[in-house]
């Protein structure tokens, strides 16, 4: 599933292509997503120009001149790709925005997890209103989590994946930070030091922006604007290396499966 880098890294990718300029025309070619592409979408948008393109947690916002604003969520497997408007369609290309001068972006999505809506208050759309702060904001920090953990007993990688809590931090940031504040996943996150957490919060912001730098993760089914993947996952040091050697002590790696997430860890360094 595409996380925030790489969310992060499409958005970079696409805004030269995009902001600025006029749409043409939009084409459906499957509406079937998560929840279905409103029916209106082509004709409703068509000659509006794009103002900008930004990111709030992992939905892509572009923003239109009317002041409306598309939401859309690359979900398990879906991709934004920059191409052009006679080039041939590939399987499972849902929806395209053709610009003024012929620029394509198609979104292809194979399992149809992923969304596109539009909201003329994208701030108070329901899938956005409720969600915590950026993990790379100086709002968040050890101070925050350590007060949202008060008296929780849930798993603290489960605490660091809830949205209200921080926006963006995946299944694999949050073993990797983790990893890097040496704290074991499936301590409870109300028994965590504020101390602890200070660390933790610096580690989801430095592993986050590494990753950003970096391109994104590569996974078997994201590429970014360009077709091409992400280059971060040559430094990932223990999601995936299960039974693999610890890179600090040599300990082979443990897979655990918490909240139907599977997570890795070294029961050396991350004994608490």
């Amino acid at each position: 599933m595409p996380e925030l880098p790489e969310v992060e890294t499409t958005v970079n990718g696409i805004k030269p292509w995009l902001e600025n300029k006029v749409i043409k025309k939009i084409n459906v070619y499957n509406d079937s997503l998560r929840w279905k592409i409103p029916a209106n979408l082509p004709d409703k948008y068509q000659t509006q120009t794009v103002t900008s393109v930004t990111r709030r947690a992992k939905y892509i916002l572009i923003h239109l001149d009317s002041g409306t604003t598309l939401i859309m969520h690359l979900g398990m497997s879906g991709s934004l790709v920059v191409n052009t408007e006679n080039a041939s369609l590939a399987k499972h290309d849902h929806f395209e925005m053709v610009m003024d001068d012929n620029t394509s972006l198609r979104f292809n999505d194979p399992r149809r997890f992923g969304c596109i809506l539009d909201s003329q208050d994208y701030l108070n759309h329901k899938l956005i209103r409720n969600l915590g702060p950026e993990p790379l904001a100086d709002e968040f920090d050890g101070t925050r989590l350590k007060t949202k953990a008060q008296n929780k007993t849930q798993a603290v990688k489960n605490f660091i994946m809830d949205g209200k809590v921080v926006v963006g931090v995946g299944n694999i940031y949050a073993s990797e930070a983790l990893f890097m504040a040496k704290i074991k996943p499936t301590k409870p996150a109300g028994k965590i030091s504020l101390k602890r957490y200070q660390i933790l919060a610096d580690k989801i912001k430095l592993v986050l922006s590494r990753a950003i730098t970096a391109g994104g993760t590569t996974l078997s089914d994201f590429v970014n604007a360009d077709g091409k993947p992400g280059y971060f996952a040559q430094e990932l040091k223990v999601y995936g290396k299960e039974n693999e050697p610890c890179v600090d002590c040599g300990t082979s790696i443990k897979k655990v499966v918490i909240g139907q997430r599977s997570t890795f860890y070294c029961s050396k360094c991350q004994k608490n």
